[in-house]
Formats: structure tokens, C-alpha cells, sequence
């Protein structure tokens, strides 16, 4: 009992620590995926949420079902051996980008706020990945055992002192000039971006729980924790709209009200919801690139750190600008997959 407890909060824990990263912590990600569009995003924010619980279970069974030993093995599920290979390869170089964001992230976080040089930044970050990926997937769910639930914590701060501000409840009544379409295609843009990069390291995690109930529970759980944290910064954010949208970093003003202390915190989550991301992913290509190459893990790692450290030198601002996009573009048809995928009832 106490131990299927346990494993159903590190998936959910995970799930949520994988899901959430510095695009979600700086609140760009909310604004622009809901709170843009005023009172409809309350609804939509409830529809991603069904998704996300929906999907990522799904994600997950299959992945246990065909014991899948990485994120190849799924892609094969979904669009057959050819494309299947083709849809992994692609995903594998754009990966390796979005890890070069993080890291990039990562380090811009130690020069602009911890006074830090960048590149001493990106070297602490990618030694702290080293000998925690040596650990391999028990590594990730502790890391995101003792940051997920400081996320949580933060963000159960910000609401409390949101609903003591004049204005808490506009998030139920203000108005968008965004078209409609644009806010109902939003939760699943969303969704569908995020679980295609959640896949990385989402799929061994299923493949190595075995137990479907535990699966399903963690799976319920982690997905309600994110639409727990989505809902929260998007009242926030809704009582300072329309003016918060000037902001590069819009939670980060929000949090700058509750004292010093607090936006400390802040900057630590954005920080710490990076590096979960970014050993997530870096897992995820570790166990792609060890079923094709069959080297060692740790050099497989040596190597992605590597190619990250010289892609990160470009920054972060450009990489984010130039290759999110281009992952955007086959999410949507990889969602429609996954939807359609039947999974085993029993």
C-alpha cells in the first residue's frame, strides 16, 4: 500500500516536474497559451487538464504494454517502423536543441540574478547533470520528489495573496479581443507540445512500472497538479492584464510583491524547473542514442552535455526563437496519433 503510494507521487512528481519548465515558471507560457484570451481561459485550462491527464496516462500504458526501451518505440507504435524511425530521428535532433535551451537558461539564470559568469553557470549546471544522470532514472525522481512539492508550495503562496488583491475574481469575467478559434485550438497546442517533449523520459518511466493502476493513479495526479499550477498563475496573471503583458518575465513581478525572500524562491524554481527538464531530456536521448550506438551511457552522456555546452554558446533567446517552432510544427499530428492509438484494456 505505502509503496504504491509512493511510486504513484514520483510519477506524478515527474510527470508535473517535466511538464512545467522556465516557459511555465516565468508565466509567459500561461499567458500566452490562456490568460491572453480572458475568461476562456478558465475553461480552457480545465480542457488541458483533461488532456493532460488523458493522454499522459495513455502515453504511459503504452509504453508499458510494448515495453518500450525509448521514446523510438513509441514513435514505431504510432506512424509504423518507417516513419516511426524518421519521426525519432527529428525528434532526437530537436531535443538536442531544447536541451541546449534549458542549459542556455540555465546559465543566463547564474550571470543575470546569482551574479555568476554565464559560462561558469553553464559548467556547474552541466557537472550537477553528470553525476546526477549517472543514477540514471532513479536520479530524476528524486530530484523532482524535492522540487516539485517547493513548486507547489510556491504556488500555493502566490493564490493566497492573488485572492487578498483587489480584483482576484477577474479571471471569470475579463474580456480577450483574441479570436475564438485561436482560444480553443490553445489547450491543445499546448498539450500537444509538452507531451511530445514529456515523451523523452514519460516512456521509460511507463515501460518500467509495470502496474497499471499505479500508472493510471500517478498519471490523475500529476496531470491535476499541473492544471492546479496553470489555474493559479492565470489568476494571477488575469488581475494585473492587461499591463502584465509588457513583462518578459510576468509571475516574476507578481512574486517581487511578496517581499526579497520570496522572489528568492522564485528565481530558484525557474532555475530548478529547468534542470528538471534538462535531465529529463538529457535521459531520454541518453537511452535513444545508447539502443542505436549500444556505448556506455555515461560517455552517451558525456557526449549530449558536450554538443549542448557549444549549442548553448548561440543563447538563449535565439535558440528558444529558432527551434520551438519547429517542434511545434509536428506536435499536433503526433497528438491526433496518440489519441487514435488504442490501448489494451486488461
Amino acid at each position: 500500500m505505502w509503496k504504491r503510494t509512493g511510486t504513484v507521487l514520483q510519477i506524478a512528481a515527474t510527470y508535473i516536474g517535466t511538464v512545467v519548465g522556465a516557459g511555465f515558471a516565468t508565466g509567459q507560457e500561461i499567458l500566452q497559451f490562456f490568460t491572453r484570451f480572458g475568461y476562456l481561459g478558465t475553461i480552457t485550462i480545465a480542457l488541458s487538464t483533461v488532456l493532460f491527464i488523458w493522454l499522459g496516462t495513455k502515453m504511459m500504458l503504452i509504453a508499458s504494454e510494448i515495453r518500450a526501451k525509448s521514446y523510438e518505440d513509441l514513435n514505431k507504435a504510432l506512424f509504423g517502423e518507417i516513419y516511426g524511425r524518421w519521426i525519432s530521428h527529428f525528434m532526437l535532433v530537436i531535443l538536442l536543441g531544447v536541451t541546449a535551451v534549458m542549459l542556455a537558461g540555465a546559465g543566463t539564470i547564474f550571470y543575470e540574478h546569482w551574479n555568476i559568469s554565464y559560462q561558469s553557470g553553464l559548467l556547474i549546471t552541466v557537472t550537477a547533470c553528470y553525476f546526477l544522470l549517472r543514477k540514471g532514472m532513479k536520479a530524476i525522481l528524486t530530484v523532482n520528489a524535492i522540487v516539485v512539492p517547493i513548486m507547489l508550495l510556491f504556488t500555493v503562496l502566490i493564490i493566497i495573496d492573488t485572492f487578498q488583491t483587489p480584483g482576484a475574481g477577474r479571471f471569470m469575467t475579463l474580456s480577450s479581443d483574441h479570436s475564438i478559434f485561436a482560444a480553443w485550438a490553445s489547450p491543445f497546442l499546448y498539450t500537444a507540445f509538452n507531451l511530445s517533449m514529456s515523451q523523452a523520459v514519460l516512456v521509460p518511466l511507463g515501460a518500467e512500472v509495470r502496474d497499471r493502476k499505479t500508472i493510471i493513479a500517478g498519471s490523475w495526479v500529476g496531470g491535476i497538479g499541473i492544471g492546479f499550477m496553470l489555474l493559479a498563475g492565470h489568476i494571477a496573471l488575469s488581475v494585473y492584464m492587461p499591463g502584465i503583458q509588457q513583462y518578459a518575465i510576468p509571475m516574476g513581478g507578481i512574486a517581487g510583491q511578496l517581499g526579497h525572500s520570496v522572489q528568492f524562491i522564485y528565481i530558484f524554481i525557474i532555475f530548478a524547473e529547468i534542470f528538471t527538464t534538462l535531465i529529463a531530456d538529457i535521459y531520454g536521448l541518453t537511452l535513444q542514442l545508447h539502443e542505436r550506438l549500444k556505448w556506455s551511457r555515461s560517455l552517451i552522456v558525456l557526449l549530449i552535455l558536450a554538443i549542448c555546452y557549444v549549442t548553448s554558446q548561440i543563447g538563449f533567446g535565439m535558440l528558444l526563437s529558432m527551434l520551438y517552432p519547429l517542434f511545434g510544427l509536428i506536435s499536433f499530428g503526433w497528438l491526433i496519433l496518440i489519441i487514435r492509438k488504442k490501448v489494451l484494456t486488461n
